[in-house]
């Protein structure tokens, strides 16, 4: 006899022990993100689902030599860079860094707005902007830590909405099989554009330095001494990959949706989610649009705190400031300060012009020029004895991270090729 009461304690206790990886993870499938996988649905169909089966080793690979640096060394990836390496490299980092991640903020905060818009279009867009500006500032600087990855957990859950959707659509899944297992391309620009965004939009510099610092606070809240052995790694790398895994399960299904639904209805191009949203409306159904306009607003409500974070941590650690999502506003106002302005230069953009697309156009440059660098850099440290001590890098995770070196070197020379 099925004993549900063990069985819905165990799924509790596996969800209570899921954290940084799980977040990290659902935040990778932003507001911009969802624009990106739409893009790729409503241009070529089915065509791209199998870069799922590409991203997630090389996600999973990445994110766990950033998630091991945090807990092997008790810092972040900055402050490890900091300390082992030039800092000339660290200014160069907030060069393109800041500029990069608050114009995904923007990007991410405008189609929010605009999707809320279109669910109650008796407020305008500018005022839902604003609105999800401030009460992301006030709950991000009001609660804890502790509190704040409860409600980034919950928040993950707004992704299944994503996974939903196709099942109320009618699907040809011998034909979504064939072109996930199979590669299908096509030799032009815009083929080439699509995966150059896919791999830039999952594989995103501001996640290695979240993920570090996140398995540093997350040691820190439970009160555990920062001893590292093999069960604690284990964890960790089990956490990681649940999170890539439900990350591309969710780029999976929303290219899956786009391709069925808006590339057999003729329409080939969608630049931001509102469009993806609204197109969706007649074709699919009312409550199908519903569904994926408020995953829209979820998944924001999930990644800009981790935007905004990562550059706070990234800040602290190279100008010695006390930071972390642990400390209150009067043990680490700079941490905090510089969290808001970059949600607020972030909601600006759209004062000065910058639309949502070029938003996205300009921080993935940015995002293509230091991804590399840090790939090689996050490749060199967990190589570095003096570094890592007996927990370097196995021969596997050193091929899948020279993979995806190779990998987002000749994506990054592809797009300043193809913009420029």
């Amino acid at each position: 006899m099925i004993n549900h009461k063990s069985i819905s304690n165990k799924l509790y206790t596996y969800w209570k022990n899921l954290g940084p990886g799980l977040i990290t993870g659902a935040s990778d499938d932003d507001p911009s993100g969802i624009a990106t996988y739409s893009q790729a649905g409503a241009a070529f169909g089915f065509s791209t689902l199998w870069t799922a089966l590409l991203t997630f080793p090389l996600m999973a690979a990445i994110q766990e030599m950033c998630a091991r640096i945090g807990i092997v060394t008790g810092e972040g990836l900055t402050g490890t860079i900091k300390r082992h390496y030039s800092k000339s490299l660290l200014y160069v980092m907030i060069l393109f860094s800041f500029p990069a991640i608050t114009l995904n903020i923007g990007a991410d905060i405008q189609g929010m707005g605009a999707v809320a818009h279109l669910l109650f279009p008796q407020i305008r867009a500018e005022l839902f902007c604003i609105f999800f500006t401030l009460m992301l500032i006030f709950f991000i600087v009001r609660f804890p830590y502790r509190k704040l990855a409860a409600a980034l957990k919950w928040l993950c859950l707004s992704l299944l909405l994503y996974i939903i959707v196709p099942f109320m659509v009618h699907i040809n899944w011998l034909e979504v099989i064939k072109c996930t297992f199979i590669p299908e391309f096509h030799f032009n620009k815009l083929y080439f554009e699509i995966l150059v965004g896919i791999l830039g939009t999952t594989i995103s510099p501001y996640l290695f330095f979240w993920q570090a610092n996140m398995e540093v606070e997350d040691v820190a809240q439970k009160k555990q001494q920062l001893i590292v052995n093999k069960f604690i790694l284990k964890n960790m790398k089990k956490d990681v990959d649940i999170g890539m895994l439900f990350s591309n399960i969710v780029m999976f299904f929303i290219i899956l949706t786009t391709g069925d639904v808006l590339f057999k209805a003729g329409i080939f191009k969608i630049d931001t989610v509102e469009q993806a949203a609204l197109a969706l409306k007649p074709l699919a159904g009312n409550f199908t649009y519903i569904l994926f306009a408020i995953g829209i607003i979820g998944t924001g409500l999930l990644a800009i705190p981790v935007l905004g974070g990562a550059l706070s941590y990234i800040f602290s650690e190279t100008f010695g400031w006390i930071g972390g999502l642990d400390k209150k506003f009067s043990e680490a106002p700079w941490f905090y300060i510089v969290l808001s302005i970059s949600l607020i230069i972030g909601l600006s953009l759209n004062y000065f012009g910058i639309s949502p697309v070029q938003a996205l156009i300009y921080s993935a440059v940015l995002y293509g020029l230091t991804a590399p660098v840090l790939i090689a850099i996050i490749l060199h440290i967990c190589n570095n004895k003096s570094i890592m001590g007996e927990f370097t890098n196995k021969r596997y995770a050193n091929f899948m991270g020279f993979l995806t070196l190779i990998i987002m070197s000749l994506s990054s020379f592809g797009l300043i090729y193809l913009l420029f």
